[in-house]
């Protein structure tokens, strides 16, 4: 019996960007997809779809098939071709699956607004969750902590799958130097700054460590400019916010940081500490939510926010990295190594051949 062709849709939502969590997701998966679109077509006839904005068509090469992504998508509606698997690549989006869809697959990164939200808004968010996920065959959880959080809360009755994310070695990549900077050694914290990353403790840390720079790196957005007015308000010169900043600064920052904090009190995998670590940094996080998980033993970790308390787990993780410099490197390094693209692109692919398989 010869094959019949196989039509997958991702679904990236109206994605703006590509500077963040959820986004660099999407554009890693992607990527791994379209490297091997050719391949699985001639083997498989699986036919890739990329429903994206206008704006990014293309990026990926001409391999896959791209979709403009709109509004109709957010009610009932069908695709341009039945599919075979529609793949939502993460839970916020409102955007529905089509009706012309035989199996629907939903990633969750997190479910932080049960963290985050009270009364009504909690009421409404978890309402509206819970009809999207309703409509998934299959549910992605990106850490078992996230798992855990979806089946204590029952938003989603489909079955759910850990599939850890992958992290990019930024280490063998080309590096940008940000002058505003100079020699200075720094110690460095990226995220998008939102209130879940508790930039704040890191500022209330560094007002009693004057001596010890510090930088700040993510997107400009309103959050960023309120810390920028704190550290303003509270005359800390020695921390400084770097805003947009691109891979090859970002690499740059990375490779020459004292040690990378990240305070976050919410994360469904947290990405950027495992990019520290392939550049074999001391890594210094909170003890929260997935994080003992993904960072494992190539972390050190902050059981709260005392400002001296933090300054002095940093100290002693510094020492103990100074005793041993390479040896402590390349564990951490070890560490990273255990997330990587390939693979978790393997495990998205295997659950889309279950599903024609169990069709």
């Amino acid at each position: 019996m010869s094959m019949r062709d196989i039509h997958i849709a991702l679904q990236f939502g109206n994605i703006k960007h590509f500077n963040e969590g959820l986004s660099e997701f999407s554009r890693q998966l992607a990527l791994q997809y379209a490297g091997q679109a050719r391949q699985l077509n001639e083997e498989r006839r699986w036919h890739f779809h990329f429903i994206l904005p206008k704006q990014w068509h293309g990026m990926f090469g001409d391999e896959v098939t791209y979709h403009d992504v709109t509004d109709r998508m957010r009610w009932r509606h069908h695709f341009e071709v039945p599919l075979d698997v529609w793949h939502g690549l993460h839970q916020h989006m409102r955007y529905r699956p089509p009706v012309n869809s035989r199996r629907n697959v939903i990633t969750v990164h997190d479910l932080n607004h049960l963290y985050a939200k009270t009364g009504l808004s909690l009421w409404w968010q978890n309402l509206r969750l819970k009809r999207h996920l309703g409509r998934a065959h299959q549910l992605v959880a990106i850490s078992h902590f996230a798992a855990t959080d979806l089946a204590a809360h029952l938003l989603g009755n489909a079955p759910v799958t850990v599939i850890h994310n992958g992290a990019a070695d930024l280490s063998q990549t080309r590096q940008e130097s940000i002058p505003a900077l100079g020699t200075q050694s720094f110690m460095l914290h990226i995220s998008r700054m939102s209130p879940a990353k508790n930039v704040e403790s890191l500022l209330d840390m560094a007002a009693c460590w004057p001596e010890q720079a510090l930088v700040l790196a993510g997107p400009k957005s309103s959050e960023s400019e309120r810390h920028a007015q704190r550290i303003a308000e509270l005359g800390l010169r020695h921390v400084r916010i770097i805003n947009d900043v691109s891979e090859a600064q970002k690499s740059w920052l990375y490779a020459h940081c004292s040690a990378f904090l990240f305070p976050s009190l919410t994360e469904g995998f947290g990405l950027p500490p495992i990019e520290a670590m392939f550049f074999g940094k001391p890594v210094i996080v909170a003890r929260r939510s997935c994080l003992p998980e993904i960072c494992g033993d190539g972390a050190a970790y902050w059981d709260d926010f005392d400002p001296q308390g933090m300054r002095r787990v940093i100290e002693q993780q510094l020492a103990q990295h100074a005793q041993a410099p390479a040896i402590q490197a390349e564990h951490v390094r070890g560490q990273a190594r255990r997330y990587a693209w390939p693979r978790a692109a393997a495990s998205y692919l295997a659950i889309y051949q279950e599903r024609q398989q169990g069709a």
